[in-house]
């Protein structure tokens, strides 16, 4: 039985940037991109949860399991370096 490494997400150029992501069950949350794994779970800062078009949560930082992402974009400009 062979093992395969996952591969690094793409999300370098993301570091320290305002993110939006939406999760599994149409949850929305945005923050700073602080670190990821190849799994892409990632750590964000500065967390708020959209609980409602004109409600956010601020729940500091926190862990978001890879598998629950649907959707990461960025909420400033990402250069190409």
């Amino acid at each position: 039985m062979s093992k395969t490494k996952a591969q690094t997400p793409e999300l370098k150029r993301y570091m320290d940037k305002h993110v939006f992501i939406q999760l599994n069950g149409n949850r929305k949350v945005t923050g700073v991109l602080r670190g990821f794994d190849p799994f892409m779970n990632i750590v964000l800062d500065e967390t708020e949860e959209e609980v409602s078009p004109t409600e956010r949560v601020n729940i500091g930082m926190t862990v978001i399991r890879g598998n629950s992402i649907f959707l990461i974009e960025a909420r400033e400009r990402i250069t190409n370096n």
